[in-house]
């Protein structure tokens, strides 16, 4: 979606004009000389004037932020290069359907000899653009309609209004996006949203309306994002066989909570990463804004990604969580953790590792994951250097504990909960990498540590999502 131009300038011949072979007759006529033309690649030029053809509701102020590093530019390289960040920045702003850059040398009065000018031709997007895509969760599917409204204030504000219906869980919502102008990173949004979600893991169905608040800033090498969010819980059953513990939770809730997340990550993809690392850390004080639930909650992510030869790559992982109840109140069962399924602890059923009541997994206040992955091509590289290329082969060990915790204990006594009873689980399978929107696993899998209540899923188990332990 659009190039860089820059116009090059054709040296003269080495004998100067051709103008054919002169016959006797031929009068000779005095040629004026041609203005002396110069190669500008390895001198030093200035970036005289930037020109923005297409412009209309967009205000200058935001694109000046953008192009500024176009006037520092020294020499044409530079000037190709910095148009080029300067073309990828204003795409960034969701703002325009296309941007195409032309470099020519400058014209006018003013025109300096080394002068250059820089034309940015921009397409805007329309003012209400609809969409519709299929969105994949962690083993889950839902179709997303949604209507946009680009730009709508002129410096790069989206409201957006957006519908998913899915497997597990149907939902709707309206957002305000509003970033820092020179920085897109920085930037804040507000959500209004109606979420209604199925587990039947739990025999449990949730509807969930609420207000949130975002603001997202870059700090040195690390992401971060405060929020707020106050959300009416109504929890109720989702089947008539639902345990006595579910129908206790049954009802309303009211919970405000901020939270705080941080984010690194170095990896070269997210979907099936094969070198750098990840580390997410989220922590979530409920309780102290209002409403009727109270607690802290901590939890974090980390991965490391190593390639190897023959093109082969390892990966670990870790991630843990707990979850501390705030008075006297116990934590309610939509705020607990989960554990078990073809995204974590694969052999396991979704979800159906640690505590239960009658069937009904009621998730712990704590947990810890692991994981060591090889991914190979495919035998005999099938297919290589095309379609071939989104599938590998993938050997795993898995393991990992869910319970509930004494807090009147020590620390020690809290690792050797969760030191007893691992369930863990090895196996080989194949690995589709579906873009850079998700991926699919299907893997052969023996589950060990089996413990009375969890429900194993011995041999092929089928997996699809965004994030997998």
């Amino acid at each position: 979606m659009g190039t860089v131009h820059a116009r090059s300038l054709e040296p003269l011949p080495m004998g100067g004009p051709d103008f054919g072979a002169l016959g006797e007759e031929a009068e000779l006529v005095e040629v004026e000389p041609e203005p002396k033309q110069e190669i500008l690649e390895n001198k030093d030029v200035v970036v005289q004037h930037v020109h923005f053809d297409g412009l209309g509701r967009t205000k200058d102020d935001i694109i000046m932020y953008e192009i500024a590093d176009v006037f520092k530019a020294k020499n044409l390289i530079d000037v190709m290069r910095k148009s080029h960040e300067a073309r990828e920045k204003l795409l960034r702003l969701g703002i325009f359907r296309q941007v195409d850059v032309l470099i020519d040398t400058c014209q006018g009065d003013d025109a300096l000899p080394n002068g250059l000018d820089v034309t940015f031709e921009v397409t805007e997007l329309r003012r209400v653009t609809g969409s519709y895509n299929t969105m994949v969760g962690n083993n889950e599917g839902s179709m997303v309609l949604g209507l946009k409204f680009p730009n709508l204030f002129g410096r790069a504000e989206k409201v957006t209004f957006q519908f998913s219906y899915g497997t597990k869980e149907t939902s709707y919502g309206l957002s305000l996006f509003k970033p820092q102008p020179g920085s897109f990173e920085r930037n804040f949004s507000i959500n209004l949203y109606k979420v209604t979600g199925q587990f039947p893991w739990s025999s449990l169905r949730e509807t969930d309306r609420g207000i949130s608040t975002e603001f997202n800033f870059p700090v040195w090498k690390t992401n971060h994002t405060l929020k707020w969010e106050g959300v009416w819980r109504e929890l109720g059953c989702l089947a008539r066989t639902a345990s006595f513990s579910v129908r206790e939770e049954s009802g309303h809730s009211l919970k405000s909570s901020l939270s705080h997340a941080m984010v690194i990550d170095s990896r070269n993809s997210s979907i099936l990463p094969r070198r750098g690392a990840l580390l997410k850390i989220n922590q979530e004080l409920a309780g102290y804004t209002g409403g009727d639930v109270s607690f802290l909650k901590e939890d974090f992510e980390f991965q490391l990604n190593k390639q190897l030869i023959w093109d082969s790559a390892f990966s670990a992982s870790l991630w843990g969580g707990m979850l501390v109840p705030i008075g006297d109140k116990p934590s309610s069962i939509a705020d607990r953790f989960y554990l078990g399924g073809p995204t974590s602890v694969r052999g396991f059923s979704m979800y159906s590792i640690g505590p239960q009541s009658e069937g009904d997994y009621l998730g712990g206040e704590a947990y810890w994951a692991g994981g060591l992955h090889l991914y190979t091509p495919l035998p005999f590289r099938p297919g290589r250097g095309g379609f071939g290329d989104l599938f590998r082969t993938h050997f795993f060990l898995n393991a990992g504990n869910l319970c509930n915790l004494n807090y009147g204990d020590g620390p020690r006594a809290h690792l050797q909960k969760l030191a007893e009873y691992i369930r863990w689980s090895y196996g080989a399978g194949i690995v589709l990498r579906l873009g850079n929107i998700a991926r699919l696993e299907l893997n052969y899998c023996f589950p060990m540590g089996v413990q009375s209540g969890d429900r194993i899923c011995d041999g092929v188990q089928f997996g699809a999502g965004i994030r997998f332990l």
